[in-house]
């Protein structure tokens, strides 16, 4: 089965905690804290593998998750780093997060990029001492690993594709030009995904491919729609291939050069030729005149040919090696970059029968405190007040006793006498 899109829950690895330790030996006084730190949590990269046609490998599992960071422990000794989790995708494979910003648009082969990051890892104790604190009863926990769902979205990349209505004959004028081997029956809607096939000349390749078969509305999503139109906007030259011998065949060019159109106008502006079809049927020959002079006055070039019996595909070809050769390279969309926040900042929001802060920053410390630990609690408070949180919420109309979230955890808020 030919699956070109799937959406997918990333999570990458969590730190590991930092040790709270301290060094006891015989015969060796005051040995002092000596707990490391923990392991970093593993990133999620993709990666374009050649061998990979679609994406299918997502098909059926939408969860996936890198290794955490091992935990640190006593004799300084730190956590493993978590194993990274390095997921392949065909070529033309864009990332998209879920406010459909687009992360990268993979287009070469062995090409990767991060897309989850792995948490830091916790300091242990042995990083917390100072002149001040000769024996810190301090260590953090591990930073979350980022997270969130994405989409891939597959785009074939070919130099050439076939366009034309159902049934035009597409699928048989492939398997002529080149080494594909595509489902054909004689009913619409042979080809219900696109196919790829490479045509070869003087040790060169051309890639073309045979996109399911439009109708009328496809921009609106009617029949296979945007699907098609998403793989044909990776084309950078196209070949319309007509049925000759049906009555409409003039409709038909015009209804597919519309819906280009309608979709994308920078689609329609891309070089084409028109393939007129099915030449050993006597209807095609009889509209050959008639067709051939109504698309020529409309500046369009023509090519009669047979796909089933090979009359002018010599000359078809060596026109799309000249309509390729022509046509501008297409370039990747371009990555989306999210507006930088100051991670220091944070802001107030009301959030039910209290306030949530949010904030990069102060989410982040939140996240890495031992709340088991009272030292460490108290620690966060202390943060919390010189960072001017306590003030902003108070500015906000906080009172003493109302809850306060940060990430998954709740607060009462107090006073400064509590603190």
């Amino acid at each position: 089965m030919f699956v070109d899109e799937a959406r997918i829950h990333l999570k990458a690895g969590d730190g590991g905690n930092g040790a709270l330790s301290f060094r006891r030996e015989k015969y060796v006084p005051r040995g002092g804290p000596d707990g490391g730190d923990g392991g970093r949590g593993g990133d999620i990269v993709f990666r374009v593998d050649p061998g990979e046609r679609t994406l299918s490998a997502f098909r059926g599992r939408h969860h996936y998750k890198a290794e955490s960071g091992g935990g640190g422990s006593g004799a300084l000794r730190h956590g493993a780093d978590g194993e990274d989790l390095l997921l392949y995708v065909p070529a033309g494979t864009v990332i998209r997060r879920e406010d459909g910003s687009v992360v990268r648009d993979l287009r070469n082969p062995g090409e990767t990029v991060l897309v989850a990051r792995g948490g830091r890892g916790g300091r242990g104790n042995a990083r917390f001492t100072s002149s001040r604190e000769r024996a810190p009863r301090l260590a953090e926990q591990g930073e979350p690993g980022e997270e969130g769902w994405f989409t891939l979205e597959l785009r074939l990349v070919a130099d050439v594709g076939l366009l034309g209505f159902p049934n035009a004959g597409k699928s048989t004028l492939l398997r002529r030009l080149t080494n594909a081997r595509p489902k054909i029956g004689d009913y619409p809607f042979t080809t219900l995904e696109p196919e790829l096939g490479i045509a070869e000349r003087d040790g060169q390749g051309l890639v073309l491919a045979d996109l399911p078969g439009l109708i009328e509305g496809a921009h609106e999503g009617r029949g296979l729609g945007h699907h098609f139109l998403r793989h044909a906007s990776r084309c950078r030259a196209y070949v319309q291939v007509l049925d000759t011998s049906a009555e409409d065949a003039l409709f038909a060019y015009r209804a597919v050069r519309e819906e280009l159109a309608l979709y994308d106008q920078e689609l329609a502006a891309r070089p084409f030729l028109v393939a007129l079809n099915k030449m050993d049927l006597p209807a095609a020959r009889e509209a050959l005149p008639a067709l051939r002079e109504a698309l020529t006055r409309e500046g369009v070039t023509c090519v009669a040919v047979s796909a089933g019996s090979g009359e002018g595909l010599t000359e078809l070809t060596d026109r799309i090696w000249r309509l390729a050769q022509s046509a501008p390279v297409q370039e990747p969309l371009p990555p989306e970059t999210k507006e930088r926040v100051d991670p220091t900042a944070f802001r107030i929001v009301p959030e039910g029968d209290g306030y949530r802060v949010e904030g990069v920053t102060v989410e982040r410390r939140v996240a890495m405190t031992d709340f088991a630990n009272d030292r460490a609690l108290r620690s966060l408070q202390r943060y919390l007040r010189r960072k001017g949180v306590e003030e902003a919420l108070r500015r906000e109309g906080a009172q003493p006793g109302d809850t306060v979230h940060i990430r998954d955890m709740e607060f009462d808020f107090l006073d400064d006498a509590d603190l």
